[in-house]
């Protein structure tokens, strides 16, 4: 399964990323984090939904220095591209 999340708020320059990829990299997460053009933070992840699930509620509230003022996501099928966790620039 993939799980497709969107971070809003302040969440660029605060260690978001390196922040996700950490967790990502304790769940066994695949996939990638990323900075978009607008200011928010792209996060695609695939896992089993159980992983998927825990991993989201471990970095819902991103790290210390950031505020996160809207969060959008979906699971969708996964396509099984993915071979590790990655930090996209």
């Amino acid at each position: 399964m993939r799980l497709h999340i969107n971070f809003a708020g302040t969440v660029q320059g605060v260690g978001f990323r390196y922040f996700v990829k950490k967790k990502a990299d304790q769940f066994g997460v695949k996939g990638y984090v990323r900075n978009l053009p607008d200011g928010t933070v792209e996060v695609v992840a695939e896992a089993d939904e159980k992983t998927l699930r825990e991993f989201f509620k471990a970095i819902e509230k991103g790290p210390p220095l950031a505020e996160i003022t809207d969060i959008r996501y979906q699971f969708e099928d996964k396509d099984g591209k993915y071979e590790s966790f990655e930090i996209l620039y």
